[in-house]
């Protein structure tokens, strides 16, 4: 791959990540400690060369990436990551499929793998506890458990990207009439 077209492709790959987190051009310019004409180019695919080491160094960290992270993961690994989603070889994967003890449970896993690749640490925690007595998966089945949470999730991603502050006040709002009904 020419540099011209490795840095256009890295470039592309850290204003996606610098829109998942949010940001506009000045934040990620003070994050990132680097020039917002720097930025600028970046965020806009305006790349004409490799970026340089340093830059590139800067951009990771600010993204909570390593610079091979930054580099080598597809885009969609790192969005995922970024959303707080386990990959499928995960550690906290591992240990749902240990501790399930509901065969409905290790059925929807064994089912469901691509679906189960995308829960977060927080979600594979509440279904380890949501299986002990009491909890809810003796109550729902898993599949309509697991659809509410992949809701849920949908739901909190959704509002993670309001960045109007009045239309965040009029869900904080809304939100909490439901919470009190």
């Amino acid at each position: 791959m020419p540099a011209a077209q490795d840095g256009a492709e890295l470039a592309r790959k850290i204003a996606r990540l610098v829109e998942e987190k949010g940001w506009n051009q000045e934040d990620f310019a003070r994050i990132a400690r680097l020039n917002r004409h720097t930025v600028r180019h970046i965020l806009r695919g305006q790349v004409k060369r490799q970026l340089r080491n340093a830059t590139i160094s800067q951009c990771a960290e600010a993204l909570g990436l390593t610079v091979s992270e930054l580099r080598d993961l597809p885009l969609d690994c790192l969005l995922a990551r970024m959303r707080g989603r386990v990959p499928p070889a995960s550690e906290a994967i591992r240990l749902l499929r240990e501790r399930a003890a509901l065969p409905e449970l290790i059925e929807w896993l064994d089912t469901h793998p691509d679906r189960a690749a995308q829960l977060t640490v927080a979600e594979v925690q509440e279904l380890l506890a949501a299986q002990e007595p009491g909890g809810y998966l003796h109550e729902l089945d898993v599949e309509t458990a697991l659809t509410l949470l992949e809701h849920r999730r949908r739901i909190l991603d959704y509002l993670r990207r309001i960045s109007d502050v009045e239309v965040l006040h009029a869900v904080e709002q809304l939100v909490a009439v439901l919470a009190n009904r």
